[in-house]
């Protein structure tokens, strides 16, 4: 996956770096990033520099000095309301700060007996399925739940292996996800269990165990810049597949530039499409307990997720690897880009 920085996005990427530190000090900001105007609702083909705030406020109610200016250098600015971002949309659970609430448990669906043909079909009952990517599964595949022994639950991505040796043969494989998800937010230690599906979900130690934690990234909070939320788990060969269920095996890494589809599978909202709104983005996300972290280089979406979606891979739609899905609102979703996860883990995603 590369960000397609190209004309005048390359122009609106530099006034950004620019402008960037004046722009977050307004106000109600919590991100930046290169985008498209957005008129009458409608995204438009016109580049900007999208300024995404927890609300739109009326112009008139602000402080001059916390209004966003029309132009930054001569490059128009869109004011784009996206919510206040959260990891894992942070609709805390008990345990951990993934970020998703936790349901009462749903009774299981009446076993399918065989019957004579009908007339008629019964009526479709809806709801059944989406419980589906929530159960224990072997292999596993990419959009079922997962999770730290002490969190709620997550998704995973796909598999990978190490950077190095390519191609030959690996020495280990891996599951992969969110710091936020595998390392309980920077909070386990290497070798700690890994249950699939997630506690949330009714995974339980010993029973469930899928892999134990092998690396994850720091999240650096207090303003130090992140670029990823990503961790690996080392798994059996045999206890997990790369597929992502409903979607298929990743076919390498795509390139990206807003209003591009893309796609993915998660624990909590199964399969879901969105359009890629900014890239080259900075945002700030909230952790819960007032930790907030930076993350730049991110890629924002319209909404495509919810609490719980967190580790989902997002793909383009020819299967190719756009990046993991980490934060969150109600109006967008934040992915790392996947080059930034290989690169930062030593693992190697799309091949």
């Amino acid at each position: 996956m590369q960000i397609e920085l190209e004309g005048e996005d390359v122009r609106i990427a530099q006034i950004q770096r620019e402008q960037e530190d004046n722009l977050f000090g307004l106000e109600n900001v919590v991100g930046i990033g290169v985008g498209r105007k957005i008129k009458g609702e409608e995204e438009t083909d016109e580049p900007c520099l999208s300024v995404l705030v927890a609300q739109k406020v009326p112009s008139d109610l602000l402080d001059d000095r916390d209004r966003v200016p029309k132009t930054c250098k001569s490059i128009k600015t869109d004011v784009v309301e996206a919510g206040e971002i959260f990891a894992g949309q942070q609709m805390r659970g008990n345990g951990g700060d993934i970020g998703i609430s936790v349901p009462p448990p749903t009774p299981p669906p009446p076993p399918l007996t065989l019957r004579e043909p009908a007339d008629e079909f019964p009526p479709f009952e809806e709801g059944i399925g989406i419980e589906a990517l929530r159960t224990r599964r072997r292999p596993a595949e990419g959009g079922y739940s997962v999770g730290h022994v002490r969190i709620t639950a997550g998704t995973i991505a796909t598999g990978a292996i190490d950077q190095s040796p390519f191609p030959g043969i690996p020495r280990r494989y891996y599951l992969l996800s969110n710091n936020h998800v595998l390392a309980n937010s920077n909070n386990a230690r290497l070798g700690d269990p890994i249950l699939q599906p997630g506690p949330a979900d009714g995974g339980r130690f010993p029973r469930d165990v899928i892999g134990r934690l092998s690396r994850f990234v720091p999240i650096r909070f207090g303003g130090r810049p992140n670029y990823v939320d990503a961790a690996i788990a080392e798994v059996n060969f045999h206890d997990l597949d790369r597929s992502i269920f409903w979607i298929g095996v990743p076919r390498g890494k795509a390139r990206v530039r807003p209003r591009d589809i893309v796609q993915k599978t998660g624990r909590t909202t199964s399969y879901t499409t969105g359009r890629v709104t900014a890239v080259n983005a900075s945002v700030n996300v909230n952790y819960g307990g007032g930790r907030v972290a930076r993350f730049v280089r991110q890629i924002v979406t319209t909404n495509m997720s919810a609490g719980g979606d967190s580790g989902s891979l997002v793909l383009d739609r020819d299967e190719k690897a756009i990046g993991l899905l980490f934060a969150g609102s109600s109006r967008a979703t934040i992915l790392n880009p996947i080059d930034l996860v290989e690169s930062q883990l030593g693992v190697r995603v799309g091949f």
